[in-house]
């Protein structure tokens, strides 16, 4: 397929544009052939993270994904073959959640009732539900990707490689059975990860009770426990408190009751306690309370514990912020509950606390006033009967922050669950010393966040009481004494005997036995399914089933060069993947890894379906496209690791700003090539080598080669935000500086060699930006480019060069680098800037000649530098003589000290006022004199180098400030004679016809080769000074438009084709402007 030529007279719709590029990439199949290409060059290993696709992608989706490909092209074109394997997660309670919801099921009764084939049967059907839905927006993003070679972890394959995994750590011994307090989901019925339970954080209101405990020896005091947790009161076993705190005991005078608690936590108990009537009765330290017994708020568990509970117990997590100083314990529902519960003898390690609850969190027959109720609705009934013992001393209500579950967005509570776990605490120092090997960008998330999380890493619970997931191969007796694992699928069919083994999920091996090795029976696999989190950080070698195959290809591309998630994986799949690996291969997984901040909607929010607060990113990209959003997402604070807020007016910026600059510098060039072959009647042809003599040519050139090196170092980085700004200003070089200061050579007005180098140049940088910028904006680029390929000379030893993603990155050209001349233009630029500014300021059009303008700086090298570009000032600047100096007194410069208030403020306190009043008084010489000794003396108050800037400044006296206006940027000082000189005025007249004339020209939709003949109609008797213009300056014009303007009396005579006609004005003067075709 042959791309669509381009034409420029159609105005370009950016998304059906993009349109056509997907089309002539599938016809190419542009992918699979730059793979191909790029067989036999090193590696690049990139690991994209699998996502679920039983949910849409979102912007976060598109961000990860633009920066992965941006980062995958930019390797494959410096050099590398890089495979690109999309992955999905597909197992897990995302899925399973889904499932539920739709049967209706709530516990595992139902589950069982159902059978687990039939369960997982439904799973297995929904997990790829939008896989097409993903295909279809990745690919209309422009990332290339490989879905047809996808990876997935319900795989036969991937499951055999976690089952190996899991078996490596359990032969090390970092695999252990136990029970632990775990966040555990109310919704999706199952314990979760420490890192989990950090995801989703949410102020709500809970209750906030103060509960009696009266003492066996003395019930008319009561010890006093603070809880926001009522429903966990019936499971209490002790109470704690902190050996080295006071306790005092108190007589409350009202309720003629004894009460004992912290002696600073009086206001828990009453609300002044300077009002408060009661006397204080009595001292204790927490060391001298231990072991005194008190009488249980209920009796289901008395029975059981009677002998070693209820009573105190001492620990130093007790803190004195808030509450009473003694905390209630419930060894099933707190963490530190359960371990001071064994270390003070009330439970046995091989012992389980009292929890009434069911999976999903409602109270069993253990408490039968409660059963059935979940447990946050039962804190009411709770706090009813504990209100008709007496017992509920303070009852109010307290707004803290709560974990909720980030999957089913239910609360998480604390609960005692019996679960297998993987050491991690064992190897903190070696995840932190992986981690340091690291290149994070940005840094402060891999040091701090993700750091500081490593350094307080816990044992994680990998086990799930679910059953859509890879099951733990694990074989054990009926009391657990014998555990068998199984590390592949060969060795469980020759212990079990089992033959033909396809599947590993629940439903194909939970039947299996194994016979007991010591003889005792049979070995039956545990319940258990792994957490998904185990499996998405097993994919660096399960998504290649190693070691069973491709074991050479894995070592060789392990670890990966690159990885990028969102800064929420810093406790997620970042975690799993360093801790797995680190475990296997005593190495992190990765050598660079970009974390980006989130995708928020516009008003600051997190982005919502039901709000409906963020536009369908489809719509986004077919109405404005996907370089376009792109290019919005990567050149923002969220690839430091900040949030961003996504603003379709944004990304419309994004096209008005780069994208159509961009576009118009092409479409001129191909206007002017179209010129010079209508001129000459030769076919403009690239010379890659072409020599370079104007400075103009020799400075955007140096421009390009800078580009090329900031992008090359930017990419080894992994910094993508610091190119677009440099592709910005690379694209404002071209439009505003470049194309505009050699319109009259690029039109043919310079003769045809010097024609042919100018549209030479501008084809180097458009050439340049294309294949610099192709891994930014894969369409963009690929659309000019193969417009612009047709004017490189055939290369039978060029390759494929059907795409420009085809082609390799550029390489700097030395000889078109020079810092002088990029010098040279960046000091001329600040003299136009400054001057044009002279000029809004004054409300004085460029259009507007004006006599003179004087350029000061006192270093010489820099008058050195802009005076051999005064052609180029005087043209940009319509300014007829220019005068360069660096002859202070003579040019009348002045310097003045300012300061920057707040700073100085710091520093000098309640002296700054003196500062402030005396500074605009110091003389001109003694600021000079300040730039070479670095002191100065201002209101007897020592001031030193960076505690003030000094500015060179004219001085226009007072008569004259009406003709001269000044500005500087500190460096250079410019002063421009800003009257009207009479004498100037007719060249203005024929600027201003000239700029008429080009107006109408646009309006007709004509092109620099399309030739028409310019006439013009004024009311008999008017437009004199006009037409004198004409007559003076009409070469000027004609070098312009083409043909002086006549009267269109003369029309007859010439003949034609009308075109436009419209009113003008220029000077009070109204005529009438008509274009005719000859």
């Amino acid at each position: 397929m042959s791309f669509p030529p381009h034409d420029i007279s159609v105005p370009f719709d950016f998304p059906r544009e993009e349109e056509k590029v997907l089309k002539f990439w599938q016809e190419i199949d542009a992918f699979q052939t730059s793979l191909k290409l790029s067989e036999g060059r090193p590696e690049f290993t990139f690991y994209d993270g699998p996502p679920f696709a039983t949910g849409l992608p979102h912007y976060g989706h598109l961000l990860a994904g633009t920066i992965k490909d941006i980062v995958t092209r930019h390797a494959h074109v410096s050099g590398f073959h890089v495979r690109r394997r999309f992955g999905w997660d597909t197992h897990g309670l995302p899925v399973e959640q889904i499932i539920d919801k739709k049967l209706g099921i709530t516990g595992a009764a139902d589950v069982m009732k159902m059978g687990i084939d039939k369960y997982n049967a439904e799973c297995r059907a929904i997990v790829m539900t939008y896989a097409s839905e993903w295909r279809k927006t990745v690919t209309r993003m422009g990332r290339w990707i490989d879905f047809d070679n996808d990876y997935k972890t319900l795989n036969f394959p991937f499951m055999e490689s976690v089952w190996w995994a899991f078996d490596e750590l359990y032969k090390k011994g970092l695999v252990y059975r136990g029970l632990r307090v775990l966040p555990y989901s109310t919704g999706l019925m199952t314990p979760v990860s420490n890192f989990e339970a950090n995801m989703d954080f949410r102020d709500v209101n809970d209750p906030a009770v103060t509960v009696g405990f009266p003492l066996v020896d003395d019930p008319s005091t009561m010890l006093l426990a603070w809880t926001t947790t009522p429903w966990t009161l019936p499971s209490n076993l002790a109470l704690c408190v902190h050996p080295e705190f006071t306790y005092i005991k108190i007589h409350d005078q009202e309720k003629d009751q004894n009460y004992i608690l912290h002696e600073g936590l009086l206001r828990t108990l009453y609300k002044d306690p300077k009002k408060a009537k009661f006397k204080k009765v009595g001292q204790f330290q927490g060391a001298d309370m231990k072991g005194w017994r008190y009488i249980p708020l209920f009796e289901y568990f008395t029975e059981a514990f009677e002998d070693k509970a209820f009573r105190v117990v001492v620990d130093t997590y007790v803190t004195d912020s808030d509450g009473t100083g003694i905390v209630h314990q419930a060894p099933a529902f707190g963490e530190d509950d359960y371990r001071v519960a064994l270390a003070s003898g009330i439970l046995r390690p091989d012992e389980a606390p009292p929890c009434p609850l069911d999976d999903a969190c409602r109270f069993t027959s253990e408490v039968p006033d409660f059963e059935g109720l979940g447990v946050k609705a039962a804190d009411s009934p709770i706090q009813k009967i504990l209100k008709a013992k007496g017992r509920l001393i303070v009852q109010s209500t307290v707004n803290h922050s709560y974990p909720f579950c980030w999957r089913s967005h239910s609360p998480l509570i604390y609960r005692a669950v019996p679960g297998w776990f993987v050491r991690v605490a064992n190897i903190k120092d070696d995840l932190v010393a992986n981690n340091k090997e690291t290149r994070w960008v940005p840094q402060y998330v891999g040091e701090n966040r993700f750091g500081n999380w490593l350094a307080n890493a816990r044992d994680w619970n990998i086990s799930r009481n679910r059953y859509w997931g890879t099951p733990l191969p694990l074989w054990v007796s009926e009391d657990y004494k014998e555990v068998v694992s199984i590390g592949s699928v060969e060795e469980l069919e020759r212990l079990s005997g089992v033959k033909g083994i396809v599947d590993l999920h629940r439903e194909s091996v939970d039947h299996i036995t194994i016979p007991s090795p010591s003889g005792n029976g049979v070995l039956k696999r545990v319940d258990e399914v792994f957490d998904c989190w185990f499996e998405s950080g097993s994919m660096p070698y399960a998504q290649m089933h190693y070691p069973f195959e491709n074991k050479e290809l894995f070592q060789n591309a392990f670890p990966a060069d690159f990885i990028s998630e969102g800064i929420d994986q810093t406790r997620g799949w970042f975690y799993t993947l360093l801790v797995l690996n680190s475990h296997l291969f005593g190495k992190a997984p990765w050598k660079n890894v970009i974390v980006t901040g989130l995708v928020l909607a516009a008003d600051g929010k997190k982005m919502s379906k039901s709000l409906k607060n963020f536009p369908d990113p489809n719509l986004i990209l077919d109405s404005m496209g996907a370089d376009a959003t792109r290019m919005f997402l990567v050149n923002s604070p969220i690839v430091r690791g900040d949030n961003l807020r996504f603003r379709e007016e944004g990304v419309r910026e994004v096209i008005s700003r780069v994208l159509l600059p961009w576009l118009n510098s092409f479409r001129f060039f191909l206007g002017h090539a179209a010129l010079f072959k209508k001129n000459t009647g030769t076919d403009f042809q690239y010379n890659a080598h072409a020599p370079v003599n104007n400075v103009m040519d020799r400075w955007v050139l140096a421009r390009c080669q800078s580009l090329i090196k900031l992008v090359r170092e930017e990419m080894a980085a992994y910094r993508l935000y610091t190119i677009i700004p440099r592709l910005l200003e690379l694209i404002d070089e071209l439009t505003n500086w470049y194309i505009r200061f050699n319109r009259k050579r690029l039109k043919g007005d310079e003769g045809k060699e010097d024609t042919l180098l100018a549209l030479n140049t501008l084809f180097e940088a458009l050439f340049t930006l294309c294949r610099t910028m192709s891994s930014y904006t894969p369409f963009m680029t690929e659309n000019l480019y193969q417009t612009l390929k047709t004017f490189i000379p055939e290369n039978p030893n060029a390759g494929d060069i059907r795409s420009i993603h085809f082609l390799s990155f550029p390489e700097v050209k030395e000889e078109y680098f020079d810092v002088d001349i990029e010098r040279q233009v960046k000091r001329m630029q600040a003299v136009i800037e400054l001057s044009r500014n002279i000029r809004e300021t004054n409300n004085i059009s460029l259009k507007t000649p004006l006599l003179e303008l004087l350029v000061f700086n006192a270093n010489k090298q820099y008058i050195q530098d802009v005076e051999p570009l005064r052609n180029y000032i005087q043209s940009e600047l319509n300014v007829r003589n220019i005068v360069f100096s660096s002859d202070e007194s003579a040019s009348g410069v002045r310097y003045r000290a300012v300061a920057d208030w707040t700073v100085l403020g710091r520093k000098l306190r309640k002296d700054v006022g003196r500062v402030r009043n005396a500074l605009p008084n110091v003389s001109s010489d003694n600021v000079k004199n300040f730039l070479e000794t670095g002191k100065i003396n201002v209101d007897g108050i020592e001031l030193v180098t960076g505690d003030i800037t000094v500015q060179r400044y004219l001085e226009i006296p007072q008569a004259s400030q009406k003709q001269f206006a000044t500005n500087t940027d500190n460096d250079v000082v410019v002063r421009l004679d800003i009257q009207v000189h009479p004498e100037l005025v007719g060249e203005w007249l024929a600027r201003e016809l000239t700029n008429r004339v080009q107006k109408l020209r646009k309006k007709a939709g004509l092109q620099a080769t399309d030739d028409v003949h310019i006439f013009y109609r004024f009311e008999e008797g008017a437009g004199g000074e006009i037409l004198a213009a004409v007559a003076e300056y009409s070469d000027m014009i004609r070098k312009s438009v083409g043909h002086v303007p006549t009267d269109i009396s003369s029309r007859k005579e010439q003949g034609g084709e009308f075109l436009i006609e419209e009113e003008q004005e220029v000077a009070d003067v109204k005529f009438l402007l008509y274009l005719v075709k000859p």
